[in-house]
């Protein structure tokens, strides 16, 4: 990277310049897309504002509540929800917010609604605030089917219909990455001038990867297909160089070197938990969107993810996203057990 000349570059493409010049494409658009990703950008900034100064004003540790995945809750994951939902309640564009730390949708006052609604993950992550891990705050964006008309149906739709998906990961710096079904783009928080600007243009994900991300300690519980395709990871019989195994942890982190450096993010279902851990709304589905925009691929174990339809806010899913060829040949494992079983 030429820091001289990024040093002197003036003609910056900030997150709000690319919406606006995304929003005149579409003739029919009245900005109110604009306007909540508006209200998104402002509620990361404020996360991250907080989570760089977490050890120092004493939000690390727990609330001394716990949320309805059965997690303790950190001061900043509280924290965290509250900014999120002010920022969507007061952008005045959404109708119905669901946030992995409330057990119910919030259904917007009718006085303030919008024809959006917001799935999200505000802190994900947080068990690792304390060891200084790369933590993020996950979304996904639909559009409501009747304004007049509107139910939690709404929300349990297919990720294939969402209009628009993104994470902000919070780490060595602050990148915010955004797809509105026609590519993914990168941007970074520049600290000096407090805007996001796009570092990473149009993201494509590598066809094939070096890299496999699981948590192996889960290993003796794995079903056959999992545990095959991890043993070709390591032990290839064509010829190949071995993958290497990366596990952060932290999702929005996993996820974000898989769509950069390409590779397979897995996080299965077993026998401890045959529907995996990952909730289907606000991680599994606008991390397979991303990936799929980029142009990889997710699955489940049995379907293309995106075309799963929740029964619950708070389902979950076993799910294995990334380069096209990794994710095919997962798929294939699968498919060979099904004729077999």
């Amino acid at each position: 990277m030429d820091h001289a000349a990024d040093a002197n570059r003036t003609d910056l493409m900030t997150i709000t310049r690319y919406v606006l010049n995304e929003q005149s494409k579409r003739p029919e658009s009245r900005g109110d897309f604009t306007i909540l990703l508006s209200h998104i950008v402002l509620g990361c900034k404020f996360v991250c504002s907080a989570v760089n100064k977490a050890g120092l004003a004493k939000l690390i540790g727990l609330a001394g509540e716990t949320n309805v995945q059965g997690e303790e809750q950190k001061k900043l994951d509280v924290l965290s929800n509250e900014v999120f939902i002010n920022a969507f309640l007061s952008s005045g564009r959404t109708c119905i917010l669901v946030s992995e730390e409330d057990e119910e949708a919030t259904f917007v006052d009718p006085a303030l609604r919008g024809k959006y609604c917001v799935v999200f993950d505000p802190l994900d992550g947080s068990s690792n605030i304390d060891c200084g891990v790369s933590i993020g705050t996950i979304f996904g964006i639909y559009m409501v089917k009747d304004f007049n008309n509107i139910t939690l149906n709404d929300v349990l739709q297919p990720g294939k219909n969402m209009v628009a998906a993104g994470y902000c990961m919070y780490g060595s710096s602050c990148t915010l990455v955004l797809s509105t079904g026609s590519g993914v783009n990168g941007f970074t928080l520049d600290p000096s001038l407090g805007e996001f600007i796009l570092t990473h243009p149009d993201i494509k994900i590598p066809k094939k990867g070096k890299i496999y991300s699981v948590n192996e300690g889960n290993a003796k519980n794995w079903d056959s297909p999992t545990a095959k395709y991890v043993d070709k990871c390591k032990f290839p019989t064509d010829g190949s160089s071995p993958k290497s195994l990366r596990y952060i942890g932290s999702m929005v982190a996993d996820v974000h070197r898989t769509l950069l450096y390409g590779g397979i993010f897995m996080y299965p279902g077993d026998k401890k938990s045959p529907d995996g851990k990952l909730r289907v709304l606000y991680e599994v589905f606008p991390m397979s969107y991303l990936i799929e925009q980029a142009g990889g691929q997710a699955f489940t174990g049995k379907i293309r993810a995106l075309d799963l339809i929740p029964q619950k806010i708070h389902d979950r899913s076993p799910v294995f996203l990334g380069s096209y060829d990794d994710v095919e040949d997962i798929k294939a494992i699968y498919t060979a057990h099904e004729k077999t079983a």
